[in-house]
């Protein structure tokens, strides 16, 4: 595989989602026939578990047709066992406290919540989406699937929104306060 497939296919890995040819074209600094060369050497590839999608503006990694069968038993697995009182944590972090980073689900919990949260996004209860404030980092807010699931139109239509809201707003400063008097 030509060097600027590799990089492609490096870039698409830690993207982790699609990508448009322009923005292909502006990241590595080559022409479009080169990007387009490029990604058929990607799309010709054999014999790995991941192949690339491309709509002729947006491309993408996936895991390759051959792997569906052991991709959706696994998933059933996933599916099959309770998010458990982590899941709940985070749920209610980002129902009553909206949109946060992983690092402030982190500070909430008191521990590591990166597998909870792809747990959660997996099962379509949780949005990742990019982070306006910092390109490196993304929130993660509830989905319209989580607030049906909960029958409810909004966050604010949960049991004691105010309340509950005003009690974590107050604790997590209390937290943020002690924090920065050590």
């Amino acid at each position: 595989m030509d060097d600027l497939s590799v990089q492609i296919e490096g870039l698409l890995f830690a993207q982790g989602g699609s990508m448009s040819r322009a923005k292909l074209i502006k990241a590595l600094g080559a022409d479009p026939t080169a990007i387009g060369e490029a990604l058929e050497v990607l799309k010709r590839r054999t014999g790995s578990g991941i192949t690339l999608v491309d709509d002729g503006t947006e491309v993408e990694l996936r895991a390759a047709p051959q792997t569906t069968a052991l991709i959706e038993r696994t998933r059933k697995e996933e599916y099959a066992r309770e998010i458990g009182r982590p899941g709940l944590e985070v749920l209610a972090a980002l129902l009553y406290r909206g949109a946060r980073t992983r690092t402030e689900v982190d500070f909430m919990r008191g521990v590591n919540s990166s597998q909870t949260l792809r747990t959660l996004c997996a099962r379509g209860l949780v949005r990742k989406m990019p982070n306006p404030k910092d390109e490196r980092s993304f929130l993660y807010e509830p989905t319209t699937e989580l607030l049906a699931t909960l029958g409810v139109v909004h966050s604010t239509d949960l049991p004691d929104y105010a309340v509950v809201k005003q009690k974590l707003t107050d604790l997590e400063a209390s937290y943020r306060g002690l924090a920065e008097t050590s």
